[in-house]
């Protein structure tokens, strides 16, 4: 290839198609796990986390609920990928060898949410969300209108640590506010140092690409979730499940939590099929949890 401007507008034009093919084609998964939430400044606050919005009989006045005031706070990250092509890989037409890159590139971009989201699931073991305790915990507190104190747990752990199982993880995603928040700062984008008066060009005679975002995840409503460092069996599922759907608001009413999805890594996986998939039990009698909710399996939990 001849070194033109031109040229160069068209190389561009094949690697932001390439990146943008990798970007499409992508999968990720946390569109099922979080909201997400547009970002207008470095750290954003979350203060009215900790309040379900639910209707009452409107009987008399209006009951008005202050919501509490939490100080739970997401602040946005820098993240960044490069890479450079020489000139004369260029000047001798071997671009078609970077196309995969690049395609891998924006495959990257699109998941790399993914990556953030399951680093943030596994530390809510220990990570505190809005209410200040960890957001997988057994002491999260419920208080009433008579200021009366009762604890609530959304995690099953075994008595002896070294007893731990593989994490596998229940959540209700139906809501408008998923148990998790995606937010977004500024949107993964494309860039190149590519014009013949760019200092990378002139002195090292490298065309240079990259993409770049700012963004952050965070914890949601933690009565959207619940976790298990026990074995995933039938018994376990089920008081997890069944912890979930008993959860009441304040006023000692349902809150309508209702697991939707079973999050597992591969060493869950074949257990997560018969707990939630097979249409029989061992024994051959008909699954009572069969369609109850979709199994999500990812390797970012090995």
């Amino acid at each position: 290839m001849l070194i033109t401007e031109q040229n160069i507008k068209s190389l561009f034009k094949g690697v932001k198609m390439a990146y943008n093919d990798g970007y499409n084609s992508a999968k990720p998964l946390w569109p099922q796990l979080a909201t997400q939430v547009p970002s207008n400044t470095k750290e954003e606050q979350y203060s009215w986390l900790g309040q379900f919005p639910r209707l009452r009989e409107w009987v008399g006045d209006r009951v008005i609920k202050n919501l509490k005031a939490y100080g739970y706070s997401i602040k946005n990250r820098k993240f960044e990928s490069t890479i450079s092509i020489p000139r004369d890989d260029i000047e001798d037409d071997t671009y078609g060898i970077f196309k995969p890159l690049f395609e891998e590139m924006g495959s990257s971009a699109a998941a790399h949410p993914d990556e953030l989201l399951f680093e943030l699931i596994l530390s809510g073991f220990t990570t505190k969300c809005y209410d200040g305790r960890p957001f997988f915990d057994s002491d999260h507190e419920l208080i009433d209108s008579n200021d009366k104190v009762t604890r609530i747990s959304n995690v099953q752990l075994p008595a002896n640590p070294d007893d731990a199982k593989p994490a596998w993880f229940l959540f209700d995603t139906s809501r408008p506010l998923k148990p998790f928040i995606f937010q977004q700062r500024r949107p993964y984008n494309f860039v190149t140092l590519d014009r013949e008066t760019d200092e990378n060009v002139f002195m090292r005679q490298e065309y240079i690409y990259g993409v770049d975002g700012r963004m952050n995840v965070g914890f949601g409503f933690w009565q959207q979730a619940s976790s298990s460092r026990l074995e995933l069996n039938a018994a376990n599922f089920g008081q997890a499940y069944n912890g979930m759907t008993a959860l009441k608001t304040e006023e000692g009413r349902s809150l309508g939590v209702k697991p939707n999805l079973l999050l597992v890594g591969n060493a869950n996986r074949e257990a997560a099929f018969f707990i939630a998939q097979a249409d029989k039990l061992a024994n051959g009698q008909p699954n009572p949890n069969y369609g109850l909710l979709d199994v999500v399996v990812t390797s970012h939990l090995d």
